[in-house]
């Protein structure tokens, strides 16, 4: 298991780390979770993000706008400038602030606060049909939550290593559903529904994950054969792509190694898992 598991993809690209001073105090904080400073300010941030997505999810039902719709604002303004200031303290407390806002996570930190600032600037501009489209931009804090939790990058490394298995699966898949659909549309035809080969892939693509939406059936008895075959497919295709994931959590879970440690006081990387104190400053890790 790498390093980069541990850390947040902003420490994984080295966007480096200050020698002393505040900047040095303030980076520890926000991007070292070694530290118990570190572990509350996560703990802090992930708790502001559920709850900034709450209340986007809030403010879109009508009768809880009416009711509440002046306590909902003044919360998203809220945490509209609590991820502000968690913005501009990480492009402070870096070396390379350029770095970080091109990163991935800074772009979604950059996503979490800019829709409502657009919302001011552009309230009656034609070329937005809708000011709530901008507003639903702000759900791309729920991403956020990806860089202070572990096994979210776990799972992600897990689907980076399977992704080979799952695009020769999902490849298999659609030969099938075409084939399958293809096969509906010359039994079934355009007066049962199956008005064309588009039409039958996706009556077979609805039936073999067994959503079976309805809204095409079919009548026959030969087509009727064909689907309860697709159906009792689906339960075995949806198990695939379940067990190739699986494989690779387990492997990566039994392979796992102890990680290695940072120093809070000097930020030195690479004590061992079982080390006491720092090797360079003797602090206590």
């Amino acid at each position: 298991m790498s390093k980069a598991v541990k850390r947040s993809l902003p420490q994984a690209i080295d966007l480096g780390i200050p020698k002393a001073g505040w900047r040095r105090t303030l980076y520890t904080i926000i991007f070292e979770s070694d530290t118990v400073a570190g572990k509350r300010f996560d703990l802090l941030l992930l708790g502001a993000i559920v709850l900034s997505i709450g209340v986007v999810a809030l403010d879109s039902v009508a009768v809880m706008t009416e009711r509440y719709g002046t306590v909902l604002n003044t919360l998203e303004w809220f945490f509209t400038l609590v991820f502000l200031l968690e913005y501009l303290a990480r492009l402070s407390c870096v070396r390379r602030p350029v770095r970080y806002a091109r990163s991935f996570f800074g772009i979604i930190d950059l996503l979490s606060i800019v829709p409502s600032f657009l919302a001011l600037f552009f309230p009656g501009a034609h070329a937005f049909l809708d000011i709530r489209i901008l507003r639903l931009l702000r759900i791309f804090r729920i991403l956020k939550m990806v860089a202070y939790i572990k096994e979210y990058q776990l799972l992600g490394q897990a689907l980076v290593a399977s992704r080979r298995k799952i695009l020769i699966f999902l490849s298999c898949v659609l030969m099938i559903v075409i084939l399958m659909g293809t096969a509906m549309y010359v039994i079934e035809g355009a007066e049962n529904g199956f008005t064309s080969i588009p039409t039958s892939v996706y009556w077979a693509i609805s039936t073999v994950t067994t959503v079976g939406f309805g809204d095409i059936t079919p009548k026959t008895d030969a087509g009727r054969a064909l689907a309860s075959v697709m159906m009792l497919l689906g339960w075995g295709i949806l198990a695939v792509p379940t067990g190739i994931i699986s494989s690779e959590l387990t492997a990566q879970h039994f392979s796992a190694r102890p990680l290695p440690r940072d120093c809070p006081a000097c930020l030195s990387e690479g004590h061992e898992a079982e080390a006491v104190f720092c090797k360079d400053c003797g602090a206590t890790l």
